[in-house]
């Protein structure tokens, strides 16, 4: 049985390789991805957290299940990222909604750096603005609202996004320059 003060020197990877033999490498990775996948699900759903904390629980359920099928060259925050999403389009599909994007008040500095990444002068983007912003994010198409979501609120590279919803990086590129485009037109017709 290995000691908890040893899981923290390993990185996510070991730790995945090494929950085959021993589950309390495997409740690391639980207890450090649990608080942010439920930000994550929160943020892509109109899911209480409640519904949240269900999605990540089987997210991690399936992630054991499948341990060994883990390549440990790849990076696990990407893999994990993954299967929370593809939960998260099923629990959409069992309630028959679409995704949304919920943006919460620890999320406001983000509007700040989506702001800076489309050229907008941070000294105008007040409460106002940020409130368009948010209600723009709503409009646009699911796979731009993940993008925006993945890139901006759970600072992932373009790669880890790919990975994430297995699509190539070029895509990636384009889906976020799109989206980009799209913010910074509406929100100029609102300036």
């Amino acid at each position: 049985m290995a000691e908890v003060s040893n899981t923290l020197l390993l990185t996510d990877e070991e730790l995945a390789a090494l929950s085959v033999s021993d589950t309390v490498y495997f409740g690391e990775l639980i207890r450090r991805y649990s608080d942010t996948l439920i930000r994550y699900v929160l943020r892509r759903s109109h899911a209480t957290r409640e519904d949240a904390e269900d999605i990540v629980q089987n997210s991690f359920i399936k992630m054991y299940r499948n341990i060994n099928d883990f390549d440990s060259t790849l990076k696990f925050s990407s893999w994990a990222y993954r299967i929370t999403h593809n939960e998260t389009i099923d629990w959409y599909r069992k309630k028959q909604s679409r995704p949304q994007l919920y943006i919460g008040n620890e999320d406001e500095n983000i509007f700040d750096s989506i702001a800076s990444d489309i050229n907008i002068e941070k000294e105008i983007i007040n409460k106002e603005i940020k409130k368009e912003i948010e209600n723009i994010i709503q409009t646009l198409d699911p796979k731009y609202q993940e993008i925006i979501s993945l890139r901006f609120f759970e600072d992932k590279n373009y790669d880890e996004i790919a990975d994430i919803l297995q699509i190539p990086p070029g895509t990636v590129a384009i889906r976020l320059s799109r989206a980009k485009k799209l913010l910074k037109e509406k929100l100029a017709n609102y300036l």
